[in-house]
């Protein structure tokens, strides 16, 4: 059985910290510290409980103002670095946790806190409190940090303003109006970067969701000014492609299915056992005289608790078919047991979609 992720935090782990905390600092009281991490609730708690479990018994224990408390944790990069923890180093998101949880009244210490933490560990979660609290000032310093000489400082400044960070808080304010944050994502598209552009990318992608128009305008300016970009675009109108948003569609050459039809669509595995797979296949025909860009996709309707149906999109192809061709296409979708989804047994469908149009449609049953 694999290692649980939250068992990143063992007791070498807490050891090895707390020992570059004495070196700091020889009042640090080590065998207290362990004692506290290591209480009766410590294995019931998941990752990000650990995480805040980790920052609130630092700020126990390191002496000092806020401003103090942030020095060591500097100092313990350093540390960290010399020994050769590397960068992006993801087991040490409870130092930006710290600075969400102790830092939010002092603004300008946090914000060079954070500046200096997420070229270590990404401040991307620790950020996001900041700019609810103080919006106008957070975007402007972010803006400063769209230009700054490290690629994680960058994509601090894009990746943290996203409206619809994963596992994050939202931003209710960027949903409803992300145009202050657009000067970052054009300062920021062509970076040279690729988890900067990617971040780039993934934004565009949370705006698409509440604002379509906005993200079409600009892919439509963005589109052609390098391959960079263009890729930038692509990704970031994921979304609307996959909803088959006509004008995004034509956008990138997606055009008429009037001559590409379905045909033979049978499903070679009508019932399926959960955790077993989904196998099914059909013919593509273009009937057309010239060679066709087709987006060929899938869709999965899964049964939810209340007996609804809900889509979700997966794709086959993104290319050019052959001038009255017929292509036999045979596909598999597994329904092996996973943490991001709940199998509900019962009816459940699977369609064919062609440049955003969806075509044909098979029910399928779940079974244990």
């Amino acid at each position: 059985m694999a290692e649980l992720f939250k068992n990143i935090y063992n007791e070498q782990f807490i050891n090895e910290y707390a020992s570059i905390l004495k070196k700091l600092n020889n009042e640090f009281d080590v065998a207290s510290f362990n004692k506290n991490i290591f209480n009766s609730k410590w294995k019931q708690m998941e990752l990000k409980e650990r995480m805040r479990h980790i920052s609130k018994t630092l700020n126990s224990h390191i002496k000092g103002d806020f401003k103090r408390q942030t020095t060591v944790l500097i100092d313990s990069i350093t540390e960290l670095k010399i020994i050769g923890r590397r960068e992006t180093s993801i087991e040490f998101m409870f130092l930006p946790d710290f600075i969400e949880v102790f830092g939010i009244e002092d603004f300008k210490t946090s914000i060079n806190t954070m500046e200096f933490i997420t070229q270590f560990t990404s401040c991307e979660f620790a950020v996001r409190p900041f700019i609810l609290k103080y919006p106008k000032a957070m975007i402007n310093q972010m803006k400063v940090w769209s230009l700054h000489k490290h690629p994680m400082v960058r994509r601090l400044a894009t990746e943290g303003c996203r409206p619809r960070l994963p596992w994050a808080m939202a931003l209710p304010f960027l949903k409803k109006d992300p145009s202050p944050i657009l000067p970052i994502l054009e300062t920021l598209k062509n970076d040279q970067s690729e988890s900067v552009r990617r971040s780039v990318a993934n934004n565009l992608n949370d705006i698409s969701k509440d604002n379509p128009n906005i993200v079409y305008e600009i892919a439509s300016r963005w589109k052609g000014k390098s391959k960079e970009i263009d890729w930038v675009v692509k990704h970031g109108c994921r979304t609307l492609l996959k909803q088959g948003t006509p004008k995004v569609m034509q956008l990138f050459g997606f055009g008429s299915t009037d001559l590409i039809t379905v045909k033979n669509f049978q499903l070679l595995t009508p019932k399926v056992k959960i955790g077993g797979v989904l196998e099914f296949s059909f013919q593509l025909n273009n009937k057309s005289k010239n060679s066709t860009l087709i987006r060929l996709e899938y869709g999965i309707y899964y049964q939810k608790a209340n007996g609804s149906l809900s889509k979700k999109v997966f794709k086959i192809s993104e290319k050019s078919y052959a001038e009255n061709s017929t292509t036999k296409i045979i596909r598999k979708q597994s329904f092996k047991i996973i943490t991001t989804r709940k199998f509900h047994i019962g009816l459940h469908q699977v369609s064919i979609i062609i440049n955003g149009q969806e075509v044909s449609l098979l029910d399928f049953n779940l079974t244990n």
